[in-house]
């Protein structure tokens, strides 16, 4: 993920010039120069612990002091049989077979080939493609991003990409036009049937969705309804359900998995950044039993893995960071704080005309900032708002996700917040109030910008 926290003039691409990070502790980072930073994204959404945990570094530099890592193809190891039963007690539902990768991007990567193994092992060597959806993300391999609908970080590799059918954004705050909020999961959920049936059920593999999508979109959950829904649709054309958890999952909106705040199991999972807390390199293709029982009957197992695949030290690292959120009730505290910190948001925020939408499941919001909050008329893109409330926060000692381009790939400006797991209410309030003391900075900023090109819509 190169989204750089603190804002840039892009969105895949960091400042030219950024402060050099020095240390940290909990929610604090701190740069060279001493000053302090409220981490409230948790970097790109991934540090669901906080900084410099003493057990989670205890637990890696013990198992560096023993091997750093027995090569998957040579060796099992403690730390990966651990973490395999951890992750598959926390999924449950069959979901209880794991590749462990280097990150989300990998996951994304090996559940697409884990789906496509599965069909070749059924005799189904036709059902190749991919159906995903519009303001999705899911990682910069090319299989990934072939699936992935980020304009930006998609242009410079067209043509090279495999074909994918991309479906309307399912975002109650945006529908596709002429559909209530109140029909957008059964409008949704038939326009998956329409693109199965069109491209042939003989052909399509699988498809893949966030179920609450988060660069692409700023937190976005799916409304009630819709997971269960195309769960129907997969199930009764032969498709796989992928669920790219790797932002969402682990633990961040409230329960282990996200999809079970809608009652649906995938065939396929992929989850990266809590799951490991971002102290070492870690992610996982997690599939069911299911999936598996094919996949081994015929091939013996996946094909899909690299060189650091099941790293021992990463697998101590995440064994150490999911016993710590076990032990502690994190995810139940992500589950009842995240309301609280939906609505200290909201609160002060309220007074803001150019807040469109705060959205979110747990500790991911989203807000959506723009022009016209009566027309949902995003700002144009060359005011770069929420590049400059990621600069105005930084400035403030606050770490915030900015995305842009989610309305239509250009135009469209969000702000994630994404905390430790651990955070305290007094500390969720402050970043609640030092964010909103930012956003109304940049947007001051923006104003006086506007008002000296006045070719330029606000």
């Amino acid at each position: 993920m190169t989204n750089a926290p603190i804002g840039s003039a892009s969105n895949t691409q960091a400042a030219e010039t950024l402060p050099k990070v020095a240390w940290g502790k909990g929610i604090y980072v701190y740069d060279t120069a001493g000053k302090r930073y409220i981490d409230a994204s948790g970097g790109p959404v991934v540090y669901c612990l906080g900084h410099a945990n003493e057990e989670v570094n205890a637990a890696i530099a013990s198992q560096l002091g023993r091997i750093a890592h027995g090569y998957r193809y040579s060796f099992t190891s403690d730390p990966l049989e651990e973490l395999s039963e951890l992750v598959a007690a926390a999924c449950g539902s069959g979901l209880d077979h794991l590749v462990f990768v280097s990150g989300g991007s990998e996951a994304v990567e090996s559940a697409l080939k884990l789906a496509l193994q599965y069909h070749s092992a059924c005799g189904q060597q036709s059902k190749r493609r991919f159906i995903s959806r519009r303001r999705s993300w899911h990682g910069n391999t090319l299989g990934a991003l072939a699936v992935s609908d980020f304009l930006e970080r998609r242009a410079p590799f067209e043509g090279a990409l495999t074909e994918a059918s991309f479906l309307s954004a399912v975002n109650a705050y945006r529908p596709p036009a002429g559909v209530p909020a109140a029909d957008l999961s059964r409008h949704c959920v038939a326009e998956l049937e329409a693109e199965i049936l069109k491209v042939g059920p003989d052909n399509v593999a699988a498809f893949i969705f966030e179920p609450v999508v988060g660069a692409a979109g700023g937190a976005v959950p799916a409304p009630a309804g819709y997971a269960a829904g195309i769960r129907k649709v997969c199930d009764q054309y032969g498709i796989l359900m992928i669920a790219d958890e790797v932002m969402c999952g682990s633990g961040r909106c409230g329960t282990w998995r996200a999809l079970e705040h809608d009652g649906v199991v995938p065939d396929i999972m992929a989850v990266a950044k809590g799951l490991g807390g971002g102290y070492l390199p870690l992610g996982a293709a997690i599939y069911h039993r299911s999936v598996s029982d094919v996949i081994r009957t015929r091939y013996g197992g996946p094909l899909t893995g690299h060189t650091f695949s099941g790293h021992t030290a990463s697998c101590a690292a995440g064994v150490a960071v999911q016993r710590i959120v076990k032990r502690e009730g994190l995810i139940e505290r992500v589950n009842s704080n995240g309301p609280i910190f939906l609505e200290m948001l909201r609160n002060e925020l309220r007074t803001v005309e150019a807040v469109g939408d705060i959205r979110g499941r747990g500790f991911l919001i989203g807000v959506e900032f723009v022009a016209n909050r009566d027309t949902k008329q995003p700002f144009d893109s060359s005011l770069q708002v929420a590049s400059r409330i990621g600069r105005a926060a930084a400035g403030d000692g606050l770490l915030c996700y900015p995305s842009m381009g989610n309305v239509d790939g250009i135009r469209g400006d969000t702000v994630i917040l994404a905390p430790p797991y651990n955070t305290t209410q007094d500390q969720l309030q402050e970043i609640a109030e030092l964010f909103a003391h930012s956003v109304r900075r940049a947007l001051d900023e923006v104003a006086a910008l506007a008002s000296a090109n006045s070719h330029v819509k606000v």
